[in-house]
């Protein structure tokens, strides 16, 4: 069995760029007898949207430079953040028999070692900053390091990036109405311009979102349908209830902007409506892979819980959210964060008579901010606000808009009257 020279990349459209990698990959697996085989996101990008161009035509451009073997990352950049997908990919690299990892930046290996350790030390892999160079590099890298260091890194002095882009070059192709034009005839291989050119020609390029499904969730989910999809909180779900009726795609980055959104983010979660991500899928995804012991301990689906409860408890003393989140980070703080919670309802006479025991409630924030519950009973649709502590409404609010962990309510018969038992994941 061979060892591997690994790459993991979206090659959409592979350019000169990514050609400059695969020949440094070559040098090192022919002086030592390894064999290259590039790991190819499947289905949507790692910046969380449709490819431009499909898998295997890009799957065909990468071989047709040299490459021994493709390989898929599939199913993960509609669910999950890169700080978690990065690690569930460098198991599978691992496993595969990956040993050395090839990448190129426009930093060093010296100083993305740097950039990493602060990661490594804390084992905290989200909220990567903005002004950092190459933070995708650090990033697997600094996973890599805590992980058990399987890899070896090897960097590539990536050329230029305003010209060197996927971005610009398939901007480039839309704006000259899908035809490649000259300036980008340079900056890709020969074998790549042929294969784009029939992939043109087939009407395979671009890839779409299916903005006819995102139209109807945005346009006819209920406030507590939307709540089940990953990565809406409660601003965002109240700004898409707000902004009916979506036609465009315009109008959908807008809702995300008014909620505070990036970029990134704003993919990821139009990705979850397209493809229907609910918090639950997501959280059992994870859940399965921190079973494998690749999920670092403070991005477990537990340490996020516990964070939730351990800031809402010291908000409920007068510590700042910020301050208390700092804290725990910092310090191996150890908590009992409940999974259950007991809520009142307010009801009126007629939703007491008709309300039941055992029946199931969706959760959702309202437009005023309050956590509310909606269910049906004999018919009818009954809404209410939830009764709770301070503490608990802060800890609940923090776990529904934490992205992707769920929460279920059932209807339980109190002594006067009814409340809703709460499971939190």
């Amino acid at each position: 069995m061979f060892n591997l020279i690994g790459i993991s990349a979206d090659f959409d459209p592979v350019h000169k760029g990514h050609e400059k990698l695969i020949k440094e990959a070559r040098k090192i697996a022919d002086r030592e007898n390894k064999k290259v085989v590039v790991y190819l996101n499947k289905g949507f990008s790692a910046n969380h949207a449709p490819f431009f161009v499909n898998f295997e035509a890009r799957k065909e451009m990468a071989l047709a430079l040299g490459v021994d073997e493709v390989k898929s990352f599939e199913g993960l950049h509609h669910r999950l953040i890169l700080s978690y997908s990065v690690p569930i990919r460098l198991k599978q690299m691992i496993d595969d028999g990956v040993t050395d990892y090839i990448t190129s930046a426009s930093i060093t290996l010296d100083e993305i070692e740097s950039k990493a350790q602060k990661f490594i030390d804390e084992g905290n892999f989200v909220g990567m900053p903005k002004h950092y160079k190459n933070r995708n590099e650090i990033r697997w890298y600094a996973l890599n390091e805590f992980l058990g260091s399987k890899l070896k890194f090897h960097v590539v002095k990536e050329l230029n990036k305003t010209q060197y882009s996927g971005r610009l070059i398939r901007q480039s192709i839309i704006d000259n109405a899908m035809q490649i034009p000259s300036k980008v005839y340079k900056l890709i291989p020969k074998t790549t311009a042929e294969i784009l050119e029939r992939e043109i020609a087939l009407g395979n390029v671009p890839g779409e979102r299916n903005w006819e499904e995102i139209y109807k969730r945005m346009n006819t989910y209920s406030r507590g349908n939307l709540e089940k999809i990953a990565y809406l909180n409660g601003k965002t779900i109240n700004e898409i209830i707000k902004r009916r009726v979506y036609r465009d795609p315009e109008s959908i980055w807008a809702v995300f902007r008014r909620s505070d959104y990036g970029p990134v983010m704003t993919r990821l979660a139009i990705s979850s409506i397209e493809m229907n991500v609910s918090k639950k899928e997501v959280m059992d995804l994870m859940k399965s892979y921190e079973e494998k012991g690749v999920i670092p301990e403070n991005q477990k689906v537990q340490k996020v819980i516990d964070r939730a409860w351990y800031v809402a408890s010291k908000g409920d003393e007068g510590v700042s959210a910020r301050e208390a989140n700092d804290e725990f980070r910092s310090e191996n703080i150890n908590v009992n964060s409940p999974l259950t919670l007991e809520a009142g309802l307010n009801l009126t006479k007629f939703e007491t008579k008709i309300t039941k025991e055992g029946i199931a409630t969706d959760l959702y924030v309202d437009k005023k901010g309050k956590i509310s519950v909606q269910f049906k009973s004999e018919g009818k649709k009954i809404k209410t606000n939830l009764r709770l502590p301070a503490r608990e409404v802060t800890y609940l609010r923090y776990i529904m808009d934490s992205h992707f962990i769920p929460v279920n309510g059932i209807i339980k018969q109190a002594k006067k009257g009814f409340k809703v038992k709460v499971t939190i994941g």
